[in-house]
C-alpha cells in the first residue's frame, strides 16, 4: 500500500483509480464494506483503490476542543487498511487552504485533474467544500459532465442499528469493550512505541511499559486487561491504566500497562496493547501506599480473567 502525504507528491503517473473519501476513524465493519465495494470495482476497471483522508479531522480543524476522541490515530489507521486491498492512501492535511476551497474547484482540480477518478464512493451525506456546499447531488452533477461514476455506501447494520464510529466510541466509553469488537470486526487496539516513563510503576513493585496516545482525547478511560503484541513471546497479558494518573499529578494523557510474568529491554519497540474487558475507572488515591494495595488487586482480578479465559479455551476443546 502506497501512502501519498499531501497533494504535493501526487504524481501523474497516480492519474485514473477508484475512490473513497472520509475520515475512516476506526475502520470498522461499515468502512469494511465499502473498502469491499471499492476492490470490486478496482478489478473490475483494473484501477487501483485510493482512500482519501485528511490530517487532521475536519472536526479537529473546526472545533479542537469538541472534537470526538479518535478511535485510530494515522498510523493505527494505516495498519488496518493494508489488511483490506487499499492500493494507495491519499493524506491530505486539513488546514485554512483546504477548508476555505470551493467545492468545485476541489472536483476540478483534484478529483478531476490530479487523480482522474473513474469510480467514486461517498456517503449520501457527505459534504465537502468552502461552507460545505458540495454534496452528493453535486458530485453526481459533476460526474455526469466528467465521466466518472458517483455511487452511495451501502447501508451496514448490526442488532438494528447503522454501524459508525460514533457508535463504537459510545460503547468504548461506557466499558463496552465486547459491542466495540462486534462492530469493529475485532477486538480494539492502540499501537504506539514503547517509551521511558517517571519509572514510578518499578518503585511501586509494578514496572510498567509506557506509550503517549498521540490524540486530543481518549476514547478510554480506567484500567484493563489487556494483551500485548509486538514483542518476541506474544501474546503478553497485562493490565493497562488509561488516563492522566491523577494520584502522582498527571497532566498527559498516557497509557502504562504492567505485563504479567515478563521481564526484558522493551524500550523504543512499536507494539500493539488489544484491551479484553475493563476492571474499573481511573481513581484518584489519598497515598501511594492505597494506591500499590490497588494495583495489586487489579493484578489479581486480571490473573483471575486469563485463568477463566484459558479455563473456557480448554473446555471448548475438549
Amino acid at each position: 500500500m502506497e501512502l501519498i502525504r499531501g497533494l504535493h507528491n501526487v504524481r501523474p503517473s497516480h492519474a485514473g483509480c477508484v475512490a473513497t473519501i472520509g475520515n475512516f476513524d476506526g475502520v470498522h465493519l461499515g468502512h469494511q464494506a465499502v473498502l469491499g465495494q471499492l476492490a470490486e470495482k478496482a478489478t473490475a476497471l483494473n484501477l487501483p483503490s485510493l482512500v482519501i483522508t485528511f490530517e487532521p479531522y475536519p472536526q479537529e480543524f473546526f472545533r479542537p476542543d469538541q472534537a470526538p476522541p479518535r478511535l485510530t490515530r494515522l498510523r493505527e489507521k494505516l495498519l488496518a487498511l493494508r489488511r483490506y486491498a487499499v492500493d494507495r492512501v491519499l493524506c491530505l492535511r486539513f488546514d485554512a487552504a483546504l477548508a476555505s476551497m470551493e467545492a468545485e474547484r476541489f472536483i476540478d482540480e483534484i478529483l478531476v485533474g490530479r487523480l482522474g477518478v473513474r469510480y467514486l464512493v461517498v456517503g449520501d451525506d457527505f459534504r465537502f467544500g468552502s461552507r460545505r456546499r458540495g454534496d452528493f447531488a453535486m458530485l453526481q452533477a459533476a460526474g455526469r459532465r466528467h465521466g466518472f461514476q458517483v455511487v452511495g455506501m451501502l447501508p451496514f447494520d448490526i442488532d438494528g442499528a447503522r454501524v459508525s464510529s460514533t457508535r463504537i466510541r459510545e460503547a468504548l466509553r461506557v466499558g463496552g469493550l465486547a459491542l466495540a469488537g462486534k462492530l469493529l470486526g475485532r477486538s480494539y487496539r492502540m499501537a504506539g512505541r514503547i517509551v521511558h516513563g517517571d519509572k514510578r510503576g518499578r518503585t511501586l513493585g509494578f514496572p510498567t511499559a509506557n506509550l503517549y496516545l498521540h490524540r486530543q482525547v481518549s476514547p478510554l478511560q480506567g484500567v484493563y486487561a489487556v494483551a500485548m503484541f509486538g514483542l518476541d513471546q506474544e501474546p503478553v497479558p497485562g493490565v493497562a491504566n488509561i488516563g492522566t494518573r491523577p494520584t502522582v499529578g498527571g497532566q498527559r494523557s498516557l497509557l502504562e500497562v504492567h505485563l504479567l510474568d515478563f521481564s526484558g529491554d522493551i524500550y523504543r519497540r512499536q507494539v500493539q496493547v488489544e484491551f479484553l474487558t475493563k476492571l474499573r475507572d481511573e481513581l484518584r488515591f489519598e497515598s501511594l501506599a492505597a494506591l500499590t494495595a490497588q494495583i495489586a488487586q487489579d493484578v489479581q482480578q486480571a490473573r483471575e480473567y486469563f485463568g477463566q479465559q484459558q479455563t473456557l479455551v480448554m473446555a471448548t476443546s475438549a
